[in-house]
């Protein structure tokens, strides 16, 4: 099974509901307890500039793409063993497409 399409205007709400408290995408925005996610498409894991991040999330190596999102954040502690970031995850399929189409369009501006 593939990655369900995504549908931003969506996923701007699940964005404003589950991940506004830790991290801003706005271009230019600082970041917060957890980094600002503009840019993060193509970007590798442990990478945004001025950042703490865990070990665990910079030695991981993988970059960041619509499938490695789409795994990531089902259950985070279980992709990157380690993590720093506390967020049980997103288990349903289509909400984390839409949040992952809300980041992506988010990223072009």
């Amino acid at each position: 099974m593939g990655i369900p399409e995504g549908n931003a205007e969506k996923g701007k709400k699940v964005f404003e509901t589950k991940c506004r408290q830790c991290h801003n995408i706005e271009p230019g925005s600082k970041h917060k307890v957890g980094p600002s996610l503009h840019g993060i498409m193509g970007r590798k894991t442990g990478q945004a500039p001025n950042f703490s991040y865990s070990d665990a999330n910079k030695s991981k190596g993988i970059t960041w793409s619509k499938e490695t999102l789409f795994e990531y954040l089902e259950n985070p502690k279980k992709y990157i063993p380690g993590t720093k970031m506390v967020f049980a995850g997103i288990k349903s399929d289509k909400e984390r497409a839409n949040l992952i189409q809300f980041i992506i369009e988010s990223c072009k501006k």
